[in-house]
């Protein structure tokens, strides 16, 4: 009886595998459309020109890379001040493929600290430091005029809510409100 039931179990597994395999091979197999494919093309382009559009407005200015303000505002939002490296890597909205190197430059110029952990001497913290705190919002007069530039002058508040809409679909939603972002938007200043 012992074996009957787990025969039982086991068709039931297999008649589940096959039909899953069956639905995601199905998923797999199908082709963008067009429309799909051109909208993947464009939301590409703009992030890479955006970006790229941005980092040159910092740099005329005489600001350090984009990563650093970064990198800097996920510090500063933290409840004390410091993140252990694997969560700042996290946290950043850009991807960040030499999180211990930006590290390095920020604690060479001074705007972060490593200290070691108390409960886990192998492990460290990233702490801003004032110097940090203060380049952040000098940097944010510069960032919020290249959002302005590229993104706010562009759309209307309205397109604005709509687009998130659209890309929170994609999955690109943190969790955020419209109302919680445009908040953020203002403490990071």
């Amino acid at each position: 009886m012992h074996l009957h039931g787990i025969t039982d179990i086991d068709a039931y597994a297999f008649n589940a595998l096959k039909w899953f395999s069956y639905v995601v091979g199905s998923v797999m197999k199908r082709k963008p459309s067009t429309e799909a494919t051109a909208a993947w093309i464009r939301l590409m382009r703009v992030q890479s020109r955006v970006l790229d559009a941005v980092e040159q407005d910092l740099k005329k200015t005489g600001f350090p890379p984009l990563a650093w303000y970064d990198a800097l505002l996920e510090l500063s939002r933290a409840p004390s001040g410091e993140l252990r490296p694997v969560e700042l890597e996290k946290q950043m909205l850009l991807p960040q493929y030499s999180t211990s190197r930006l590290i390095d430059r920020l604690v060479d110029e001074g705007l972060a600290a490593r200290r070691e952990c108390e409960i886990d001497k192998r492990g460290q913290f990233v702490e801003i430091t004032e110097a940090g705190r203060e380049l952040q919002k000098k940097m944010w007069g510069a960032y919020s005029a290249g959002i302005e530039k590229y993104v706010g002058s562009k759309l209307s508040d309205a397109d604005a809510v709509k687009l998130c809409g659209l890309l929170d679909r994609l999955g690109c939603s943190c969790g955020e409100a419209p109302s919680l972002a445009a908040k953020d938007s203002a403490s990071a200043r």
